[in-house]
């Protein structure tokens, strides 16, 4: 893994085959991995909720480290502490199973791209849409940029392989929408077959291990040190906020 000069902008043993929510007082709110069929009903966090862009941030300063081959071909970018516990899920992993990196550290410019295409559909399927209904419902799958754990360096999607680099089955792709996946792409989706289940159980068992925690509405985004794992943890505040792009060398 590559360190790369970048410093944040102030601020705000198991199956293999080819996640509950407290109220915060003073402690954590949820960490995914509920028990899956009618406790499914229990609504998620999102990263739309007040509470989250209410925690505050004191950026420690970690640099960007680039994530090397042993993750895969992205070689993603993410905080230094961020790397370290990807190293220490994977060697938890039973032997054959690896984990592979899809994305990391997102600039803000591609963020918010990712958050104009959305919207635009979710506008076109539902037309009467009030903004702040239209701002919960595109959070579901892509954070507002304000609290935006991948701006941060902060966040990794991710999925588990075989020996030979084969993606297992966790039930649909990785990015797959609420839509284009009919709510699949919730951790705990309940219509996902029992290998995908077992499949997402061990991947939240060896990151969970290592200290990050899940955005439940996408089974394969995890993160450690943004404002969202801070209020899902009881943290008293982030320690990481965005990162610009002109701080991140190339």
């Amino acid at each position: 893994m590559r360190d790369t000069s970048a410093r944040s902008a102030p601020g705000r043993g198991g199956p293999h085959g080819t996640g509950e929510t407290r109220q915060r007082a003073g402690g954590p709110l949820a960490l995914g991995g509920a028990p899956r069929g009618p406790a499914l009903a229990r609504t998620p966090v999102l990263l739309s909720d007040p509470r989250v862009c209410a925690v505050p941030v004191r950026d420690v300063g970690e640099p960007l480290t680039e994530l090397d081959e042993s993750f895969g071909h992205s070689h993603a970018l993410v905080r230094a502490s961020v790397a370290r516990r990807l190293v220490l899920a994977r060697d938890e992993l039973p032997q054959g199973v690896g984990l592979r990196v899809i994305a990391g550290y997102r600039t803000a410019a591609a963020q918010r791209a990712i958050i104009s295409s959305y919207a635009a559909g979710l506008r076109i399927a539902h037309p009467a849409i009030g903004a702040a209904e239209l701002e919960r419902l595109t959070s579901r799958f892509v954070a507002p940029l304000a609290v935006a754990p991948h701006v941060a360096g902060a966040a990794a999607d991710l999925t588990l392989v075989d020996s030979a680099g084969r993606e297992l089955d966790l039930g649909t792709p990785v990015d797959a929408t609420p839509e284009q996946s009919e709510g699949a792409c919730y951790f705990d989706a309940p219509q996902v077959s029992r290998l995908a289940q077992a499949n997402r159980d061990l991947l939240a068992r060896v990151l969970r291990g290592a200290g990050l925690v899940n955005y439940p509405t996408e089974w394969w985004h995890w993160s450690y040190g943004d404002r969202y794992w801070a209020l899902m943890t009881g943290a008293p505040a982030a320690l990481y906020g965005p990162v610009a792009s002109d701080r991140v060398a190339g």
